[in-house]
């Protein structure tokens, strides 16, 4: 059995997707939940036990191995909800039908199964056969887990160090290692070869005989050559990645890991030219490396998975995506936030999201990983955050200390958005000799950093009513540009039908492609580059700045030939893309020589 859906929603946040699976995945469709906050998860847990009147017993931090612990049994718990929620759609009766038929009605109008469904029921089949046949055909969605590779913080016990398996994202593999779970787990923010070889310790990502491997590896990478390097890596190893999972380096939600220049049309068509070699190469590899360790070797190749995300909003886009490039799934992210019955956002931000426009979404500077990040202006977080500010007390307690990743003062690493860290780089910033405008721009440098493990779980804190939590009521949220066109708060219903171009939910009709948009998003990215420059540019400087010009101009010529050529595809907009493209060649043209004019060789 498979899922019939070719959409799924990517992980938002530490708290918004956390129980989407529940809400989700007896419908058919995959998700995927942050297992960073194993505070919030236990919580979570908690507050579902007693919801369904579940026995409960505390994983309190005495406990060895707390933080693995809580996540598996979390994540068993979800499957085990899930799984009876599922149950009872498939034992539907006929006067209690609507679930299963909201089941059917909520795939794409191509499924296979949606359409004997729709001739069984024209038949007048009983009720009785129609629910046998579905218990053979429908299947659950996929309850996947993620696991940022950077937050990978070491921990300690009465002063000492822990050993390396105790690690944030090391004790996270684990907990999922050690769950009830059949589904992925997908690792994002780049590669960690340490935690990559703490894989090898688990036999359920090893495949069976018939190629089968009950946990399986996603990598989230933003090209090609990272993937290969990282599913070689791991070949070696014998662990065989199941997924390549293509996102948007800038126009996607969260953290943006821009590249250099390289845009996403390109970089889905060098997979689609490559995907047969990429499968052959690293096979090859794993085969050798099964062998060399004593493991099964399957009989059959194992399936591997392309998919995308990152900016898609439309039918049109999201078939051209899978028809096109042969994707086999595509992320829809930032327009579940808008829907209530997926995701879990309180109802404050929820209506901020709604109004938000353009100029309400930016590229903030907010996170303590130093990595740039998608903000909603005003959220109520940054609100928190800059009543703090203006009280003399900038900075947050730091009681989670998922994002304590500094090493300048102590032996112990602190985040950069808590208050000590803070309070030290203010004190040696007033030793400075700096002019008023200097010194204003520095202290913002240092307390625009949110507190973002508290400020992405607070909306379910919210939600399950916890009291107990510090500072839980300012929500930092983190849409992707996408979200200024959606301004409707929808149902589950409402945004598949969306999808599969049943209704058109999108508000702002002025919405580029997202290929232009990702483009004007590049386009802005470079001109700060160069902004930030001041006009004086070593030689490396220009270098790196003439290469990435180089891989944009490339990449419109792609778009050009591809938009050009398309005949039966957005025949309403492919005039105007066109001309939008002639605009940013000439864009970039004088982005170019603003770098070669201004560039001084030192």
């Amino acid at each position: 059995m498979q899922t019939n859906h070719t959409f799924h929603i990517p992980v938002m946040g530490t708290g918004f997707t956390l129980d989407t699976p529940l809400k989700v995945s007896p419908y058919g469709m995959d998700s995927v939940v942050s297992i960073v906050d194993d505070v919030l998860i236990e919580n979570l847990r908690k507050a579902y036990c007693e919801k369904f009147e579940l026995p409960y017993q505390a994983i309190t931090n005495k406990i060895e191995d707390f933080r693995a612990k809580r996540i598996t049994s979390y994540l068993n718990l979800l499957q085990e909800l899930a799984g009876k929620k599922f149950k009872q759609i498939k034992d539907s009766t006929m006067e209690t039908s609507q679930e299963i038929k909201t089941y059917f009605n909520m795939l794409p109008d191509s499924s296979v199964l949606k359409q004997k469904f729709i001739e069984l029921i024209s038949q007048n089949t009983t009720w009785n056969e129609i629910r046998n046949w579905a218990d053979q055909h429908i299947s659950m969605g996929s309850i996947d887990v993620n696991i940022m590779t950077k937050l990978d913080k070491a921990n300690y016990k009465e002063g000492e160090q822990l050993p390396n398996q105790f690690n944030d994202a090391h004790a996270a593999l684990r907990g999922f290692a050690q769950s009830n779970l059949e589904s992925s787990v997908i690792l994002s923010a780049g590669m960690n070869p340490r935690l990559y070889s703490y894989i090898e310790n688990f036999d359920d990502f090893y495949p069976d005989q018939k190629g089968y491997i009950k946990k399986k590896i996603v990598i989230k990478v933003s090209d090609y050559r990272s993937a290969l390097i990282q599913g070689k890596f791991l070949a070696k190893k014998g662990l065989w990645v199941s997924e390549y999972r293509i996102e948007s380096g800038l126009n996607c939600g969260g953290h943006a890991f821009a590249t250099d220049g390289y845009l996403m049309g390109p970089i889905l068509q060098e997979f689609k030219d490559n995907r047969q070699d990429l499968i052959e190469t690293v096979y090859g590899i794993l085969d050798g490396a099964l062998a060399d360790r004593n493991k099964i070797q399957p009989t059959e190749k194992l399936a591997l998975k392309i998919t995308a995300q990152g900016g898609v909003g439309t039918e049109e886009e999201h078939k051209f995506l899978i028809d096109h490039y042969g994707i086999d799934s595509v992320g829809w992210g930032s327009p579940f936030l808008l829907v209530p019955e997926a995701t879990t956002v309180d109802d404050t931000t929820l209506n901020k999201l709604a109004k938000a426009t353009e100029k309400d979404l930016y590229l903030s500077n907010i996170s303590p990983l130093g990595v740039p990040f998608n903000n909603l202006k005003d959220n109520s977080k940054d609100l928190e955050k800059d009543q703090k500010i203006q009280s003399g007390r900038p900075g947050s307690a730091c009681p989670k200390e998922f994002l304590a990743l500094n090493n300048e003062y102590a032996d112990k690493t602190m985040c950069t958005a808590s208050r000590q860290y803070q309070r030290n780089k203010i004190k040696e910033l007033e030793q400075e000799d700096l002019s008023p405008n200097s010194y204003k721009r520095k202290l913002q440098s240092i307390v625009e950093k949110a507190c973002l493990c508290m400020g992405l779980g607070a909306a379910t804190e919210q939600m399950i009513g916890n009291k107990e939590e510090r500072s839980v009521k300012g929500v930092s949220i983190c849409p992707g540009p996408n979200m200024a066109y959606f301004s409707k708060i929808m149902s589950l219903s409402e945004i598949t039908d969306h999808i599969y171009g049943r209704i058109d939910m999108i508000s702002n009709h002025a919405r580029p492609h997202m290929f232009l948009k990702e483009l004007k998003l590049y386009a802005d990215h470079l001109k700060k580059k160069i902004d930030e420059t001041q006009g004086e540019l070593n030689k490396r400087q220009e270098k790196s700045l003439l290469t990435f010009t180089k891989n944009m101009r490339e990449g419109i010529d792609y778009y050009q030939q591809l938009f050009t050529k398309m005949k039966d595809q957005f025949k309403s907009s492919r005039s105007s893309m066109l001309n939008d493209l002639q605009s940013y060649t000439m864009h970039l043209e004088y982005l170019e020589s603003k770098i070669k004019n201004s560039g001084k060789i030192n």
